[in-house]
């Protein structure tokens, strides 16, 4: 029997790298994201794999309600939805950016989750994969909300697996490094210079790389559950603590 995957954010990015992924290896694909030209734009690629298109943002709480609640037999959901908006300090960032991040990144994953989960449940099979990023665990100058909104992510990922003790309903957190998609473009409001200054000179990982990944943790055998994968470009590691010096300010 054909597995169906239920992706958010399937638009663009790792959502859809892993829809052209799982459709060639013969998954049904029901793909939701806020850009219908693109949904539609996949659906004509992939074919019969689609099973279903749901023009979706998962920030509002009672449209994803309402979209996922028909659904059935969901095999893994990939909580992909996600971005950055921003990277001022904590006391010069917009609001508008902090409380889109809140939305999207934490709540869009809770009602996703809440939706698809007491279904799996009851047939006692499923996986939940939740893309969470590197900055959920290691912070960086300008990082202040969005880091704590893939913090939530992780943490979430791991409450989760603890309610689920005692079923074969599976869950893994993955974090992200440095990866070309959107992700800066969106982050800079649309600055394509800015946004390419992140990865110049450097091969960070790829949207499809990303997809073999998660492609590989949903075909485990069903007694693994993978918690967590922390995954990094070869150009990408941690640096000291910060030390400054020369006095404060004031």
């Amino acid at each position: 029997m054909k597995k169906t995957v239920l992706i958010t954010g399937a638009t663009a990015g790792f959502g859809a790298a892993c829809a052209r992924k799982f459709a060639a290896e013969g998954w049904r694909l029901i793909l939701t994201g806020r850009r219908v030209e693109r949904l539609e734009a996949l659906q004509k690629e992939l074919g019969d794999s689609v099973l279903a298109l749901i023009p979706l943002d998962v920030r509002d709480r009672e449209a994803v309600s309402h979209a996922f609640e028909r659904l059935t037999n969901i095999d893994l959901l990939l909580n992909n939805a996600g971005l950055a908006l921003g990277l001022e300090p904590a006391w010069a960032v917009d609001l508008d950016d902090w409380e889109t991040m809140v939305d999207t990144n934490i709540k869009g994953v809770m009602y996703a989750t809440r939706a698809v989960l007491p279904g799996m449940v009851a047939r006692n099979r499923g996986h939940i994969i939740n893309i969470g990023s590197t900055a959920g665990s290691w912070p960086y100058p300008g990082g202040n909300v969005y880091g704590a909104t893939k913090a939530f992510v992780q943490q979430f990922s791991r409450n989760l697996r603890a309610d689920l003790l005692g079923t074969k309903v599976r869950v893994t957190n993955l974090a992200p490094g440095m990866a070309e998609t959107e992700f800066s473009t969106v982050r800079f409001k649309g600055d394509e210079k800015k946004a390419g200054q992140v990865y110049h000179d450097t091969k960070p990982l790829r949207p499809e790389d990303i997809a073999d990944i998660i492609y590989y943790t949903a075909t485990l055998p069903e007694h693994i559950n993978l918690n967590a994968i922390e995954v990094m470009s070869i150009n990408q590691s941690w640096g000291p603590l910060a030390v400054h010096r020369g006095g404060q300010k004031g």
